[in-house]
């Protein structure tokens, strides 16, 4: 079938224009006897539409029969998979490409020689992802169309990336694995970029909110450079030695006096910088407070404020466009069905049909088919259609199973009270009197060698305490039922830590016999005594988690932190790509940079032998770029920029002033823009929750109601407009692969 089908062909009353002559609509198509047959194309359409929308992708794709069946099979939970793991599995290559992160350390005192594969072997493996690419790569340049294609950076992107990274493959292979830099791993992060709309969408975001954040980073170099000059001056070699020290070590020379003040405008080397000049004179201090008050304080936080400010505005523009795909593709299903009826209306039970070929969530899917089927028999008009699939916004809360029924009175007295939230305040308090034994014993016993400790009564009170928690599982179980008993998350997690400490404790008193005393930790099998109570210690500690849904306010900071981390995907895919990017890069500039001090020791602070604060007196041999993993570390260490001069110092020694620039370039996209980002994201949804748990108390009386909009793109929902019908239509009526006749 022809692309370039027309979706509809039909008249409304004489209002718009008329199909082509001849041209076929899908009314026009009969695949086989009966309505089902006669309108198999519009409701194929229409399911592709539906899951469209459900997933905010763009509609303006090829819509005939074999390409809607590539379609579904390329957005398909297996073909998506598949793509996620080869992704997965090319950006995995830098552990094991020369050099190899296989080591058991670091450190370059210790560490051995790291086994690195033949050439081939990871070569092959990187021929085989990109192939899966250039297939990728295919299918949606297919489905697009070569017109859309053209007018997708992205697509182009991908395309040069692919051929750059084809031709950077052979070249390695004609080098047999000795070329000196491959290109090709730098590229290897837009795999994933490019394979996600949501990290898409956040760069766009990020790339809009530069000019804003440009301004503000302007302003702190200029006051950067102000009171760099202003010190070089302050501090001018005098005949005293504190003055003279602090020139000597912190404002020798421009580069060195604006590197101190870009260190101390993160207050890592607070107060040491202040030192030599406040000792000689207490008037110095005014000097360096000015530039922490302005600098830090205020122009950091003001930074951080317009980048929030900025960031949602234009990530609400972002979702705005989202909102409008979404809105496009139902009303697009709508008009492809109501095409069926004569253009009156949708039929429910076609809308069933199609329901139930949509690839959704079974919950959400089996709501929207109820509400259909409440509409009985008559026909859906387009405000009727859009309304319900705003369910889809929502995230169905499960409801809880019913209780078992006992028709004994003692039963049900015992079911009230074990299933009471009384009860979980008793088994909160019970957990609590638990950890606060857990932390006696650890205050007692801390000067005491494992070897030489006496467990015995902390194994009875282990012992007591999970009969307690088997007993009390065992009683919610009987009051809620087994199903019902599951259907709580806490319950869930309790259970499995109930489990865990009952098999722990089983183990225990078989290996070990019951406590007595003399109870000593002895190595019998992988674990010794006091390693199995240790474990079991941990576990308790990690069970007092379970008071957290108890308590209203800790419950909603709790739950802003899961919704975080269900959403954080984009925002940690881009960090994964610049960390990856800046790691690979640092790979090549600064590989066996740092070598191994003479001999096996290290140097210690009290030789002499290294100045205090120093890389080498510190020990900080395991932070290196000598591989990849240890390239990722020593990126982190320098993102918190906790002692992050200390790596200034040590590669300005060792590889050259222009490091400098690599570090502070990191420190700028790392600990300033995505950190910022990252707060912004967790003002926005923790506000959004607080505004939301006033509203969730008065449906339920808890933090628990029947819908909760908790993704990235409804935080917004309530602040975006809802597009026109004149929009929408103006917008169908220009898709490339359809011909919409009205």
């Amino acid at each position: 079938m022809a692309e370039s089908e027309p979706l509809l062909s039909r008249v409304r009353g004489g209002r718009g224009r008329d199909c082509p002559a001849g041209a076929p609509s899908c009314r026009s198509v009969q695949v086989g006897p009966g309505p089902e047959g006669g309108w198999g194309l519009c409701f194929d359409q229409a399911v592709v539409f539906i899951e469209d929308a459900i997933q905010y992708r763009s509609i303006n794709h090829r819509m005939d029969t074999r390409s809607m069946w590539l379609y579904r099979w390329y957005y398909s939970g297996t073909s998506q998979w598949i793509l996620s793991f080869i992704i997965f599995l090319i950006l995995s290559l830098a552990f094991i490409e020369t050099p190899s992160s296989f080591t058991s350390t670091s450190d370059i005192r210790y560490r051995t020689e790291p086994w690195n594969p033949p050439c081939g072997l990871t070569e092959g493996v990187e021929g085989l992802c990109l192939l899966a690419f250039a297939a990728d790569l295919s299918v949606k340049s297919y489905l697009v169309g070569w017109a859309q294609f053209r007018k997708s950076l992205w697509l182009l992107a991908y395309l040069v990336v692919l051929v750059a990274s084809f031709l950077d493959w052979m070249v390695s292979l004609g080098l047999v694995c000795q070329e000196p830099l491959r290109l090709r791993r730098l590229l290897r992060p837009f795999f994933l970029l490019q394979n996600s709309s949501m990290m898409k969408k956040t760069l766009k975001c990020i790339r809009w909110s530069l000019p804003e954040m440009a301004s503000v980073a302007l302003l702190l170099a200029l006051h950067l450079c102000v009171f760099t000059m202003f010190g070089m001056l302050l501090f001018t070699g005098e005949k005293d030695d504190r003055q003279d020290r602090e020139r000597l070590t912190y404002f020798r020379n421009l580069p060195e006096a604006l590197t101190s003040l870009l260190v101390l405008l993160t207050t890592a080397n607070n107060p040491d910088v202040m030192v030599p000049a406040y000792s000689k004179n207490r008037a110095y201090a005014i000097f360096f407070i000015a530039f922490t008050l302005i600098g830090s304080l205020f122009l950091m936080n003001l930074l951080t404020a317009i980048i929030y400010n900025q960031f949602r505005g234009y990530l609400l523009k972002s979702f705005q466009a989202s909102l409008f795909r979404r809105r496009l593709g139902t009303r697009a299903a709508y008009e492809v069905l109501s095409s069926t009826s004569g253009g009156a209306g949708v039929r429910a039970q076609d809308l069933l049909q199609v329901l139930r070929r949509v690839q959704v969530d079974g919950t959400r899917k089996q709501v929207v088919m109820e509400r259909v089927r409440s509409h009985g028999s008559g026909l859906l008009s387009a405000d009727e259609f859009q309304k319900l699939f705003n369910e889809f916004d929502k995230r169905v809360t499960k409801e809880h199973p019913p209780p078992p029924e006992y028709r004994s009175p003692f039963l049900q007295t015992a079911q009230f009270l074990f299933g009471h939230r009384y009860f979980d305040y008793l088994g909160n308090l019970i957990v609590l009197m638990n950890l606060v034994s857990i932390c006696v014993f650890l205050a007692i016993d801390a000067d005491i060698l494992p070897r030489d400790r006496d467990d015995f009564i902390l194994g009875i009170f282990n012992c007591v305490f999970v009969l307690y928690y088997l007993a009390e599982m065992l009683l919610k179980v009987f009051a809620l039922g087994l199903l019902g008993y599951l259907s709580y998350p806490s319950n869930a997690f309790d259970g499995l830590l109930t489990v865990v400490l009952l098999v722990l404790e089983i183990s225990t008193l078989a290996v070990y016999g019951f406590p007595h005393q003399g109870w000593k930790p002895e190595m019998k099998g992988l674990l010794s005594l006091w390693d199995m109570v240790r474990l079991a210690n941990m576990l308790i500690v990690f069970r007092f988690l379970r008071i957290i849904p108890s308590m209203k306010l800790m419950a909603v900071v709790a739950s802003t932190i899961l919704d975080l981390i269900r959403n954080m995907r984009a925002f940690g895919g881009i960090l994964v790509v610049v960390y990856y990017v800046f790691a690979i890069i640092g790979l090549n500039l600064f590989r066996g940079v740092i070598v191994a001090p003479p001999g096996n020791g290290s140097l210690a602070p009290d030789n002499g032998s290294a100045p205090c604060g120093s890389y080498e007196q510190l020990e900080y041999w395991a932070n290196n770029f000598d591989d990849f993993a240890a390239a990722l570390v020593t990126l982190w260490n320098v993102m918190v920029v906790n002692n992050w001069q200390v790596f200034l110092d040590a590669y300005q020694r060792l590889s050259g002033p222009w490091s400098k620039i690599y570090f502070v370039l990191w420190w700028l996209l790392s600990s300033v823009i995505w950190v910022n980002l990252f707060l912004a994201l967790i003002l926005e949804n923790f506000l959004h929750k607080w505004d939301r748990r006033g509203h969730l108390h008065s449906l339920s009386g808890d933090l628990e109601a029947s819908y909760e909009t908790n993704a990235v793109d409804l935080l917004f929902r309530e602040v975006l407009e809802e597009p026109t019908e004149e929009e929408l239509m103006e917008k169908l009526k220009h898709h490339p692969h359809l011909q919409l006749c009205r």
